[in-house]
């Protein structure tokens, strides 16, 4: 099997994934460590963010990748996806969402499809590390800050003077436009106004000629 059958196998996931999974403690044991990841991605599914332990987000991100690249990969014919999505989905309604709401979201993405922010720790609380586990494109207000309206970042300034240069050069280019039409404008009413001056100084001399020539008789 080359590399180009092992690529159409195996998908592509858009996020690092370290070599060993973290030994979760619990004592029921490996099957019960699956049942939480299940139930987290689950959870992911359904309500698109939540906020846990960072661990437990950091490794569940994997399975939940998975699932969707298969999904867009393959679509809802292909048995062993459907298979893969009826065990981590606990909530069966959510395979629909999974086919027919998550995969047109994400069917044109070219990155990863989930987010995963450090959550500030509670204090007095716990020194577990907390974190903010999401999907792309959710309904919910961003967690992000809002950079693009703060004037004194780089490229916000690069930005300010380059559309300056920009309005600086169209309005020469205006001025120079209204400069060639006053100036066309000009050129007319000079060329209409000469006949008429000349028209009037043929009137005025005639009327000299009549008025010696009365004189005269």
């Amino acid at each position: 099997m080359n590399q180009a059958d092992v690529s159409k196998l195996v998908s592509q996931l858009r996020i690092q994934c370290p070599s060993r999974l973290r030994k979760f403690r619990n004592p029921k044991g490996p099957e019960e460590r699956l049942n939480k990841m299940r139930k987290t991605v689950t959870a992911l599914v359904k309500h698109e963010r939540l906020e846990l332990n960072f661990p437990r987000a950091h490794e569940a991100r994997m399975y939940a990748e998975r699932l969707i690249s298969d999904a867009i990969r393959h679509g809802d014919c292909h048995i062993p996806t459907m298979e893969m999505a009826d065990y981590w989905l606990i909530e069966k309604q959510l395979i629909h969402k999974l086919f027919k709401v998550l995969v047109p979201r994400f069917e044109q993405y070219n990155v990863c499809y989930t987010r995963l922010l450090r959550a500030p720790r509670p204090y007095p609380g716990p020194e577990n590390l907390k974190a903010v586990l999401e999907l792309k494109g959710n309904p919910y207000p961003s967690l992000l800050p809002d950079t693009s309206t703060n004037k004194n970042l780089i490229h916000n300034i690069l930005l300010d003077e380059a559309k300056k240069a920009y309005r600086t050069k169209k309005y020469a280019e205006i001025a120079a436009k209204i400069d060639a039409v006053e100036s066309a404008v000009g050129l007319n009413v000079e060329s209409t106004e000469e006949p008429e001056r000349q028209s009037l100084e043929s009137e005025e001399a005639s009327t000299d000629e009549s008025k010696d020539t009365s004189r005269s008789s």
